[in-house]
């Protein structure tokens, strides 16, 4: 019998909400693009991908989560077939020499956003059927790997690397949870390690980032020069920040202010403070996530639980561990908090799903 929702899950979820919106107005003031003003930007975000985003929500609150055992197949080939449109002259829309967005009249959206949540629904509804067939190499492992190798050719072709990076650990993980052997686990990430590295190798922009990350110093006014902007935003920050709104790094000096790098704004508007509050936030959300999914009903929602946990935790933490120089720089965006209607409506709808998964735990 369901029961309410977790409250502390709720509670986060409009935490991050909140903090997106007030962030996203402050990073948008730096904005100086004639046809996108910090108005025009907020009122867009607010419509398009908070309203519609909170109504998914709402819904998929209240849809039992079982039902999406029984349409995975057809929500990943639906996702996958949009994703796939981006190819498609007339309806794909390149920027950036990336292949990402679709436009068909008004409108206009990201489909790799909602192709994530679809391909892992698919594997979590694959991986609770097979039961202890996932531990065998043939009837496990090996179907496992070619579904990450044929969804991965997708982001090659994009290209978006980062987040091809996100599904494969988010994928491997959620394999691992599903009753996967270590060591069929440890063979996959060594070769598709070995092909990612070779991946990078020839796409010279990546190579670019890598060396980046690995001498700070690098073509500070090219490859280097978000990470160096995003330095100096930290550093200005400072323990308590410069305040809402105050920060300087934004007009004309960072790189993307509202998308990529709103940590880097966070971090200097609100300082060391605001910053580690901003990661104590996604580490609360993934404890509350772990609490209720001990005591998910099945296996299914144990594993749809955690692979969208998984996906917005790790992507959470690449995106704010590049931008503090850690590891290199994805073009990843901070979940919930970063400009981009796709995102948060495809956020915010896997959200409701957890939610849903929360009242009827015992």
């Amino acid at each position: 019998m369901a029961r309410s929702r977790d409250t502390i899950l709720f509670v986060t979820i409009a935490a991050f909400v909140l903090v997106g919106v007030f962030a996203l107005a402050s990073a948008s003031l730096g904005l100086f693009e004639e046809d996108l003003s910090p108005s025009k930007l907020i009122l867009r975000q607010l419509v398009l991908g908070l309203g519609l985003g909170l109504t998914l929500f709402y819904i998929t609150d209240k849809i039992n989560y079982r039902f999406w055992h029984k349409i995975s197949f057809w929500i990943f080939l639906l996702t996958l077939t949009a994703t796939f449109l981006v190819f498609v002259p007339g309806i794909g829309f390149q920027s950036g020499g990336a292949s990402r967005w679709i436009s068909i009249g008004p409108i206009f959206m990201q489909p790799s956003e909602f192709l994530k949540i679809g391909f892992i629904m698919y594997l979590a509804a694959w991986l609770s059927s097979r039961g202890k067939e996932v531990g065998s190499l043939g009837l496990g492992a090996l179907p496992m790997f070619l579904m990450i190798l044929a969804i991965s050719a997708i982001f090659f072709i994009q290209p978006d690397l980062g987040t091809l990076g996100v599904i494969i650990i988010s994928s491997l993980l959620l394999f691992f949870i599903g009753g996967g052997r270590l060591k069929h686990l440890g063979l996959m990430g060594a070769v598709i390690a070995v092909l990612f590295a070779a991946t990078i190798y020839f796409k010279p922009y990546s190579m670019e980032r890598l060396q980046v990350f690995l001498n700070s110093d690098y073509d500070p006014q090219g490859a280097g020069y978000q990470v160096r902007q995003a330095a100096i935003a930290f550093g200005s920050g400072g323990i308590f920040g410069k305040g809402f709104g105050q920060g300087l790094q934004k007009y004309n000096y960072l790189p993307e202010p509202t998308s990529d790098a709103i940590y880097a704004v966070i971090g200097e508007e609100f300082g060391f403070v605001g910053a580690s509050f901003l990661a104590m936030l996604f580490i609360l959300f993934l404890w509350r996530a772990v609490v209720i999914l001990r005591r998910a009903p099945d296996v299914f929602a144990r594993l749809l639980g955690s692979g969208i946990v998984i996906l917005i935790v790790v992507q959470a933490f690449i995106n704010m561990a590049a931008l503090a120089g850690l590891v290199p720089l994805t073009g990843l965006t901070l979940p919930f908090i970063s400009q981009g209607g796709s995102s948060l409506v495809a956020l915010l709808a896997s959200a409701g799903i957890l939610s849903n998964i929360s009242k009827y735990t015992g």
